[in-house]
């Protein structure tokens, strides 16, 4: 899991809103809500409706998670 979606949840919560709005409001399938809970990668398609939904970029609905065997294989 290289993601996290951390942001995108607690942007939500700030907006007083649940996962099922903003699957209804960014046209998201289950499936695709789905993959976001898990740290799954979507589409950009998906993050940018995501995006134009709650007014925000992309950097603030997510983040890559980094640990040492990535940061050893950008050496």
């Amino acid at each position: 899991m290289p993601f996290d979606y951390k942001k995108l949840w607690i942007l939500l919560l700030e907006k007083d809103m649940k996962k099922k709005d903003l699957e209804e409001q960014a046209g998201l399938s289950s499936a695709t809500i789905a993959k976001l809970t898990k740290g799954e990668t979507v589409t950009t398609d998906v993050l940018e409706r995501i995006c134009r939904v709650l007014g925000c970029d992309v950097g603030d609905i997510m983040e890559l998670k980094t640990n040492s065997t990535f940061t050893n294989m950008q050496d």
